[in-house]
């Protein structure tokens, strides 16, 4: 069914072309074994997620322990990270909620009928990109960005999709995976001085989630968006092409 049209805010979840009415007198919870159930992946929480109604507004809450979350609204120019024991005011119509756990990410989004803000962010220009911030990448480090993301990129919808390895995606570029790393490190590096968190490297870091995180940041960010996968297509006649003959004289 769709969202509900009742009076007052009221507010819906779809994931995967189902929908889930939300009840403001009852906490709905979202997890491996909740009222959404998402997914039985061993490394997703029972209850990861809540969602609930009160001081007249619904709230998106992190009741976990481990997992964070990705929170944007429908233009990507504003975007949050849910930590564990945070909790974030739906202040929008249209609010997605993307987070990753083990090899595979998942995407929801909430819908309310009644927001307390309008979005009034600026209109995209004519080549339908919007420009996130002023973060410049080389056009390898580009590349690397919409290999992690294209799954995510070509999925249609909430739903789900699974972040490549490094060694599955430089192999995708014909890329060593020495070179793949130092780029990823590069393209972390730049963001996390740009204030997006999630991306610091270090003792204890894993490095699925720091991929994973990439990737929910740049495709809500509209960072990289479906019309890049053809510079994937380009790459890919000159990674399968040997090599020319060494030159020069003997």
């Amino acid at each position: 069914m769709g969202p509900s049209g009742s009076a007052g805010n009221d507010a819906s979840i779809e994931f995967c072309d189902e929908w889930f009415a939300l009840d403001p007198a009852t906490a709905f919870n979202i997890g491996r074994d909740a009222d959404l159930h998402i997914d039985d992946n061993q490394y997703l929480h029972r209850h990861f997620l809540q969602i609930d109604f009160s001081e007249g507004l619904w709230w998106l809450r992190n009741v976990g322990s481990r997992l964070s979350a990705t929170v944007t609204d429908s233009s990507g120019t504003v975007q949050a990270w849910l930590a564990p024991g945070a909790r974030l005011p739906l202040v929008f119509r249209l609010t997605t909620v993307v987070f990753t756990a083990g090899p595979t990410s998942y995407e929801f989004s909430v819908h309310t009928s009644a927001p307390p803000f309008i979005d009034s962010s600026p209109t995209p220009d004519g080549s339908g990109a919007t420009t996130v911030g002023a973060i410049a990448f080389t056009a390898s480090q580009r590349l690397l960005i919409v290999a992690l993301a294209e799954p995510m990129l070509r999925r249609d919808g909430s739903g789900t999709s699974e972040i490549p390895s490094s060694a599955a995606a430089a192999e995708r570029l014909g890329w060593v995976l020495s070179r793949f790393n130092r780029k990823l490190d590069n393209v972390c590096d730049k963001l996390n001085r740009a204030g997006v968190d999630g991306l610091r490297g270090g003792v204890g870091a894993l490095a699925t989630n720091r991929r994973a995180r990439l990737v929910e940041y740049a495709v809500l960010s509209r960072l990289v968006t479906k019309a890049d996968l053809a510079l994937l297509d380009e790459a890919a006649p000159a990674a399968a092409s040997p090599s020319a003959p060494p030159t020069g004289r003997p």
